[in-house]
């Protein structure tokens, strides 16, 4: 079994979904007391955040770069980054170390695809439903990326960082979170991507107007996969 190593606080009660659905994966997979080998890094997600508030991405890629060199001397043998507006800096990341980072976009858009789907909503922070870095990685994978409209976005961005990051999950804005979803659908989308890694613990899947895809789950899913598979030597393909 390989070490997973994960780059995770942004924010930690998404880190421990993480941590969680990664186990039981293994368990559900191998039987027994058998679970994964996990090595956690975990941020003080403040100062990303306040880098992120800033624009100050650089520095933000830098904080996670330093993180992912400290993983891989741990000894892990491959990386995720638990969050997923900070994939802006992926690059970043996958360039400071030697071992494969396993992309959130790439494991979360095989899984659309193999749903038979081609047009879905994108759900997160203000920075990843308006800017490129994961919308343009799913349009390469041959998707369309539908996003909330401007008050819709402004709304999300204020539940993620006033609740969500802070354990708290109200029924009034999971309410708010499914009436978007469902205004989504009617522009066409066919499902909705759960891109900020919190989203998922406060509307489950069976409350969504519409199919879920719970980038949480997919990318621990897949991490739990590739541990498990004894000639993964590379990146998640494209």
């Amino acid at each position: 079994m390989k070490t997973i190593g994960l780059l995770g606080g942004m924010s930690w009660p998404s880190t421990i979904e993480y941590y969680r659905i990664i186990n039981e994966e293994v368990t559900r997979r191998r039987g027994g007391l058998h679970s994964a080998r996990i090595l956690l890094y975990s941020v003080d997600f403040g100062e990303i955040e306040r880098m992120q508030r800033l624009g100050q991405w650089e520095a933000a890629g830098e904080r996670l770069a330093e993180a992912a060199r400290a993983l891989e001397r741990a000894g892990a043998d491959f990386l995720l980054i638990c969050a997923g507006t900070m994939h802006k800096v992926a690059q970043s990341v996958r360039q400071a170390i030697r071992i494969p980072l396993v992309h959130v976009a790439d494991v979360t858009a095989e899984k659309i695809r193999s749903a038979g789907l081609h047009c879905v909503g994108l759900l997160g922070t203000r920075y990843t439903m308006e800017q490129d870095f994961l919308k343009r990685r799913f349009s390469e994978s041959g998707l369309n990326i539908v996003i909330p409209r401007e008050e819709e976005r402004k709304m999300v961005h204020r539940i993620i960082f006033e609740e969500l990051c802070k354990g708290v999950f109200l029924p009034h804005s999971r309410s708010l979170m499914s009436d978007i979803m469902s205004r989504m659908a009617d522009r066409g989308a066919e499902g909705v991507i759960l891109g900020c890694t919190e989203i998922s613990l406060l509307v489950p899947p069976q409350d969504a107007p519409l199919p879920v895809f719970d980038t949480t789950v997919i990318h621990a899913v897949s991490a739990a996969e590739m541990a498990l598979e004894a000639d993964f030597q590379g990146d998640r393909p494209r």
